[in-house]
């Protein structure tokens, strides 16, 4: 696939300049990275949607039925796990195998030595539907990437790292 070159200038560098002609002395330099940043999430979130939507799935079923298959056989996980997994809370878990259950993606079943524990599992129809989107979802991811070298998408990879320690060392408290 020909790529085509990367511009010198894009909308970040437009809106950039227009901070800098109205209020000049107001530092917006961390839009050049989180700007930019965010506009390709944005992209990127549009084009996760359309290959999940083929599938008849959303972005939250994807998360946790990939957490399931990523976790080996027999396929299964508590809330807890989940949450931690998907960076959302228990409440959020519930509400999304909620809707897979009904789907008949996954199953509920409680740990046979203490039944307060309550795991989700991926039913058959589950494990089929998770492998296939996954396939489709990975070759999406790379040809998002394909106008990048493997190098450029190292160090991308590394810097994000980066990035999201210094976003964890440095916000704000919720309360």
């Amino acid at each position: 696939m020909t790529q085509r070159p990367v511009p010198d200038r894009d909308a970040v560098d437009d809106i950039v300049d227009q901070w800098a002609r109205q209020w000049p002395e107001l530092d917006v330099s961390p839009l050049k990275v989180l700007g930019r940043l965010h506009r390709s999430y944005l992209r990127y979130q549009a084009s996760l949607a359309v290959v999940f939507e083929e599938h008849g799935i959303n972005m939250a079923s994807f998360d946790v039925l990939a957490a399931l298959r990523r976790s080996g056989p027999p396929y299964r996980m508590t809330s807890g796990q989940l949450a931690e997994s998907a960076l959302v809370t228990t409440g959020g878990v519930t509400l999304r195998v909620d809707r897979l259950e009904k789907a008949g993606l996954v199953e509920r079943e409680r740990d046979a030595e203490d039944r307060r524990i309550v795991y989700a599992q991926l039913t058959d129809e589950g494990l089929r539907v998770i492998e296939k989107v996954a396939e489709a979802h990975f070759a999406n991811e790379a040809r998002i990437l394909s106008g990048m070298s493997a190098k450029d998408q190292a160090s991308l990879a590394e810097l994000l790292r980066k990035l999201e320690h210094s976003i964890v060392d440095n916000q704000t408290p919720l309360t």
